[in-house]
C-alpha cells in the first residue's frame, strides 16, 4: 500500500462519491484528511466512515470566503497541506437552448470558479513538492449531449492544469488532471434519472465503454492515490482518463 502517514490531504466534495472514495483511500494510506460538502448532514456521515484522522467543513466551494475558513482551519490544525484534490462540481444536462443564465453561472461557479481560487487560496499551504489534482471528466474531450456548459467548466480547468504545471515548477508541485468516464455514484439520481431508468440507462453507458461496464468510484478513488504518489513522481501535466476506454470511440 501507498504509504501516506505524515502527509495532509484536503478532498472538495469529499462527502459522497469520488471525491469520498479517494478521502477513504488516502486516510486508509495513512493521511490526515479534510473533506469539504455543501451539506454538513452528509459531511457528518462521511467523517463517521473516515475515522479519527479525518476532518470536514461544509460550505459553498464557489464562494472564496469558504476557502479562507478552510485554509485557515487546515493551518491551525495541520500547519501545511501536501495534497489538494479539487473534487467538487456539479452537472446540469440541458440541451443549449435550456441553459439559463442562473445554470451557467451555477456550473461554472462550482466547477471552475471554485477549483481556481481553491487552489489560490491553498498555494501558500501547499508543501514544495506537494500535488495538485483536479477531477476534470471526458465530457471536455468527447461531446456528450446536454453537456455543452459543463464540458467548458472543465475544459477550463484542464487549461489551469497546464499552466500550473509550470507555473509551479520551481516549487516541484506537480498538477495533474483526472478525467473519469461514467461512473456508478450517487450522482445519476441527481442528474434526473428515476431508479426504474436505471438498468437501461447502465446498458447503454456498457455498450459505450469498451470495457463493458460502468466505472467504480474506488477505481477513481486508486487513480488519484497514484498520481499523489511517489509512484507517479514524474507525472505532471497529464489528463488521467479513467473511463474503460470510452473516449477512444
Amino acid at each position: 500500500m501507498t504509504d501516506f502517514h505524515g502527509k495532509v490531504a484536503l478532498v472538495t466534495g469529499g462527502s459522497s462519491g469520488i471525491g469520498l472514495a479517494a478521502a477513504r483511500a488516502f486516510s486508509l494510506a495513512g493521511a490526515r484528511v479534510v473533506i469539504t460538502g455543501r451539506r454538513q448532514q452528509a459531511i457528518d456521515e462521511a467523517i463517521e466512515t473516515l475515522g479519527e484522522n479525518a476532518v470536514g467543513v461544509s460550505g459553498d466551494i464557489a464562494d472564496l470566503a469558504h476557502h479562507d475558513a478552510l485554509m485557515a482551519l487546515i493551518e491551525k490544525r495541520f500547519g501545511s497541506l501536501d495534497i489538494y484534490m479539487a473534487n467538487a462540481g456539479m452537472n446540469h444536462i440541458e440541451d443549449t437552448s435550456e441553459v439559463t443564465a442562473d445554470s451557467y453561472d451555477v456550473q461554472f461557479g462550482a466547477n471552475t470558479r471554485g477549483v481556481f481560487f481553491g487552489v489560490q487560496k491553498a498555494l501558500p499551504l501547499l508543501s514544495n513538492g506537494g500535488t495538485i489534482i483536479l477531477t476534470s471528466s471526458i465530457a471536455s474531450e468527447k461531446v456528450l449531449a446536454g453537456h455543452a456548459v459543463y464540458a467548458g467548466t472543465k475544459a477550463a480547468i484542464n487549461a489551469f492544469a497546464r499552466n500550473w504545471a509550470i507555473e509551479l515548477k520551481d516549487r516541484e508541485i506537480r498538477v495533474n488532471v483526472l478525467s473519469p468516464g461514467p461512473v456508478d455514484t450517487a450522482i445519476l439520481a441527481k442528474l434526473g434519472i428515476p431508479y426504474e431508468q436505471r438498468p437501461a440507462f447502465e446498458r447503454s453507458m456498457a455498450e459505450a465503454i469498451p470495457l463493458g461496464r460502468m466505472g467504480e468510484a474506488n477505481e477513481l478513488a486508486q487513480a488519484a492515490l497514484f498520481l499523489a504518489s511517489d509512484a507517479a513522481s514524474f507525472v505532471n501535466g497529464v489528463n488521467l482518463r479513467v473511463d474503460g476506454g470510452m473516449t477512444l470511440l
